[in-house]
């Protein structure tokens, strides 16, 4: 049987054309199809079978329900039948109620999904949401990112300088744990990362040549040094002229236990001393603000600077 004759058959009744023209405005599952035509689920199920056989409609699984609407990759034969169901539909008496009905289902599914993000509101960042991940975040935040050579001052393991080094230029990440290093490199090296290169120094001191960076970050790591202030001086330092530092700490708190549980030497800093920091070093542009706050004791909270040389 030709697809003319197929399609033919398939249209030649007229519960049939009122299902064409529901699915012709959006995809609809059975239950959805039975609310809108009154008609018997079975019913319903039939007539869709028929139609997918004639390639006029498709389906789609969602969990435990299956949606359909018109195949979207009809040829041109079957798009044209496609519309003269529609035309046929429209002649009906039971049209003008059919649409009438699908409105009141468009409308229902845009009310629950505004229930939902409604719900979820001032806590969306803590609730599991299919493909929202920071990995994810962080990837498509680095197409933004032009092509910069880049120093990671107290990388660690590398987690922040490996995503870098996918998108900058050069990353070279510093840290003064001489084992955290050799394992950061032989990371880098089996992820074929050749522009990451490790470096074992000190944040006061930091072993890069002056004015070779576009950017210097210091990311959870200035807590930890010595001398913060200085710190900041050398990083200002490896900067070249209109470079940018980015600063991810703690505002300052009283939980005392980071110095023994994460080794800090400073209890977070207060945003007054990081702006003067800065300045003095000879940073221009100071933006400080808090960016994350957790809502659990002791109720750390993330500040982030950023300043131009």
């Amino acid at each position: 049987m030709s697809s003319a004759l197929n399609s033919l058959r398939a249209l030649s009744d007229q519960t049939r054309l009122r299902i064409v023209a529901l699915l012709e405005r959006d995809e609809l599952s059975v239950n959805e199809l039975q609310e809108a035509t009154h008609l018997g689920q079975s019913r319903i199920s039939t007539h869709l079978g028929q139609l997918q056989d004639a390639d006029l409609v498709q389906s789609r699984r969602e969990g435990k329900r299956t949606f359909y609407r018109v195949n979207q990759h009809a040829d041109e034969l079957a798009r044209e039948f496609i519309q003269l169901a529609v035309r046929g539909a429209k002649e009906m008496p039971e049209h003008s109620g059919d649409q009438i009905n699908l409105k009141r289902i468009l409308a229902r599914r845009r009310e629950q999904a505004q229930i939902y993000f409604n719900e979820v509101a001032g806590r969306f960042d803590r609730v599991y949401g299919p493909g929202r991940s920071w990995q994810a975040f962080g990837h498509l935040l680095l197409r933004i990112v032009p092509p910069l050579v880049v120093a990671d001052l107290g990388a660690g393991e590398g987690l922040l300088s490996e995503l870098l080094a996918r998108r900058c230029k050069k990353v070279i990440a510093v840290d003064n744990s001489a084992k955290i290093v050799e394992f950061g490199a032989k990371k880098a090296k089996k992820n074929g990362l050749k522009n990451l290169e490790f470096r074992q120094g000190d944040l006061q001191t930091p072993p890069i040549d002056a004015e070779s960076m576009d950017l210097v970050i210091l990311s959870q790591a200035l807590h930890h040094a010595e001398q913060p202030a200085l710190a900041l001086k050398s990083a200002y330092r490896l900067l070249k002229a209109g470079g940018q530092i980015l600063i991810l700490d703690l505002q300052q708190h009283q939980f005392e236990r980071a110095r023994e549980l994460y080794g800090d030497l400073w209890l977070g800093f207060a945003q007054s001393d990081l702006h003067q920091w800065l300045e003095e070093a000879g940073f221009k542009q100071v933006d400080i603000n808090v960016v994350a706050s957790e809502e659990d004791p002791p109720h750390f909270e993330t500040i982030l600077a950023c300043a131009t040389k």
